[in-house]
């Protein structure tokens, strides 16, 4: 029994650490109904992420079929990568509208040039969360440090280089002051920090943030395409029970009536 408890102790003590290194997370305005922001999400997703990161359990068609968009759409605007032929070194031909959302970049080249492989992103949403997510990509500020010259609130250290810059601007990581130029302090005494920006990008923070929204929106489908449908589903079949139920006990009533 004690050697029990003591494993059980050991598998905790994970969760404990994360626990004690969680920040503070920003809601995510996720709505998987919402085509225009599923589209959006689509098209900043393979502009800004499929060129290192795969999504390689999901499929162009069926991200077409799902997004309400015709095989030509998804061709000219969501399907920018080629099949390559590495024993060659030369670009192949352009992939086809059933193949899977791959890249390129090789996991050992991955880990060559980030420090780490590089992840799939199509199960992300479901093992990090949208709001995880969300505050990830918005979280970004300047550290000349890093290799890339920038880190992160969200994931300290991130081997990633904010890949978003332009449409975000630069951020810097500074001790939150009050309304006397007081630097704030938690009550651990520790100083408290907050992001402030330095540079403008092309977009607004409103319309970052926005379009931030709409990427995660996409990798949340992309993680569970079927999403929707199923609680349609299942909405359906609890209504089937409901009056199913109803009717058997009409039933049951009816038969035991004269039985006293």
């Amino acid at each position: 029994m004690k050697k029990k408890l003591i494993t059980c102790l050991l598998l905790c003590l994970p969760l404990f650490a994360h626990a004690a290194g969680d920040v503070h997370l920003e809601k995510a305005d996720i709505n998987l109904e919402n085509k225009s922001s599923l589209r959006h999400g689509a098209k900043l997703f393979v502009n800004y992420c499929l060129s290192c990161h795969s999504a390689s359990m999901m499929r162009y068609s069926r991200v077409g079929q799902d997004l309400g968009l015709t095989d030509d759409q998804v061709l000219d605007n969501l399907m920018f990568v080629a099949n390559f032929d590495f024993d060659k070194l030369e670009e192949g031909e352009a992939k086809k509208i059933g193949e899977l959302m791959t890249v390129a970049l090789r996991k050992e080249d991955g880990e060559k040039y980030f420090g780490t492989p590089v992840p799939d992103l199509t199960l992300t949403a479901r093992a990090k969360g949208a709001d995880w997510l969300y505050t990830y990509l918005t979280t970004f500020y300047v550290d000349s440090k890093r290799p890339f010259g920038v880190n992160n609130t969200t994931f300290s250290n991130v081997g990633m280089p904010h890949v978003l810059w332009e449409l975000d601007g630069l951020k810097d990581r500074v001790p939150k002051k009050d309304a006397d130029g007081k630097v704030m302090k938690d009550k651990d005494g520790h100083e408290i920090m907050e992001l402030v920006r330095i540079t403008e990008g092309t977009m607004t923070d409103a319309e970052y943030k926005r379009a931030v929204t709409d990427l995660v929106n996409f990798m949340v489908y992309m993680a569970e395409p079927i999403k929707v449908e199923r609680q349609r589903t299942g909405i359906f079949v609890m209504f089937f029970l409901i009056i199913l139920f109803l009717l058997a006990y009409l039933l049951k009533k009816e038969y035991w009536k004269d039985v006293h």
